[in-house]
């Protein structure tokens, strides 16, 4: 698919997708969120944490499905193949849409069949070090991988994951050759750095936030706008002298396109009014996590903006998925 006919796909969704009237009757029945990652970890948390103030706001369960594999496109599958009614809705990391039309050849689903209703969260990714590195400023690490090409070495949960896309984008923003180790998860990767297998990760900051405070690793820089209150000794990527250098991974509600307008339009109102909870959105913050929510115009023009972003970085840095 192209970028052309992408983005013609998502501004056709954002013309025809303006908010109606909520509808009275839905929901009818309890909704099955799938949620496009393996239980347990900071992003199922993410998801299941959504689904308690869904089920306060609309009264009915919201039961959470994982189905992981396949960076996001199983779960795709897997919502494709529902009842376009608004009872099946895709809770789903923005890569799976802005990122995998690029990496992957050929996809098992067609994105031109989903409609984005709200942006939930965004989780900034930190970089994290192990204690031996002989930096503490990401200055300090760019003069390091200069002086010494090739010679460190960066992980990430796989090729073409959003910790991979991080570290090349950085390879790429400060012209450096740091050497990339894939691992089969996050999880593993961290282990690696810890023992020096690796020297760096860029790290989701719902699992970071714990290491750095652990003092197991170090933590160089967060690619956020702003410092996270989690982790307020941490610098932005922009403080540190890499202007504009912002990465993450946030998460959002989609549902077939074929849903009906005011079933999408109810669905954003209660995610709006969830993420506008006082109590929610502190808990979130304790994570790393920032809830956003907005219209679905605005999360239509996220996934296009990222996916011009990594569409030339994957192309120029030769990456390719797992």
């Amino acid at each position: 698919m192209t970028m052309k006919l992408f983005c013609a796909t998502l501004m056709a969704l954002i013309a025809t997708g303006a908010i109606a009237q909520p509808a009275p009757n839905y929901p009818t029945r309890p909704i099955r969120m799938v949620a496009g990652m393996a239980a347990g970890g900071g992003a199922d948390l993410n998801a299941r944490r959504l689904a308690v103030q869904l089920n306060r706001i609309l009264k009915q369960n919201i039961v959470v499905e994982n189905i992981a594999g396949a960076a996001g496109n199983a779960a795709a599958v897997t919502v494709a193949g529902g009842n376009p009614d608004g009872h099946t809705i895709f809770f789903s990391s923005h890569p799976v849409f802005a990122v995998n039309p690029v990496l992957y050849d050929k996809l098992p689903f067609n994105p031109d069949d989903f409609a984005p209703v709200a942006l939930v969260s965004q989780a900034s990714h930190v970089l994290l070090a192990n204690l031996s590195l002989p930096a503490t400023r990401v200055s300090d690490l760019i003069a390091l991988a200069k002086a010494k090409p090739r010679t460190i070495n960066f992980g990430s949960g796989g090729s073409g994951t959003s910790l991979h896309l991080a570290g090349e984008l950085l390879n790429y923003t400060a012209h450096i050759e740091m050497v990339h180790v894939p691992y089969r998860g996050a999880a593993p990767a961290v282990v690696a750095l810890m023992s020096n297998e690796i020297q760096l990760l860029f790290d989701n900051s719902m699992t970071a936030v714990g290491h750095v405070r652990g003092g197991r690793v170090k933590g160089l820089a967060i690619g956020a706008k702003s410092r996270l209150a989690a982790l307020p000794d941490v610098p932005t990527f922009i403080e540190s002298g890499t202007p504009g250098f912002e990465v993450g991974i946030s998460h959002g509600i989609l549902v077939l396109k074929t849903v009906p307008r005011p079933v999408a339009a109810a669905l954003n109102n209660a995610i709006n009014s969830a993420v506008s909870d006082p109590e929610y959105k502190a808990a979130m913050a304790e994570l790393g996590v920032t809830l956003l929510g907005g219209t679905p115009e605005q999360f239509a023009n996220f996934i296009l903006s990222e996916r011009k972003k990594y569409t030339e970085l994957i192309k120029k840095q030769g990456i390719k998925a797992n």
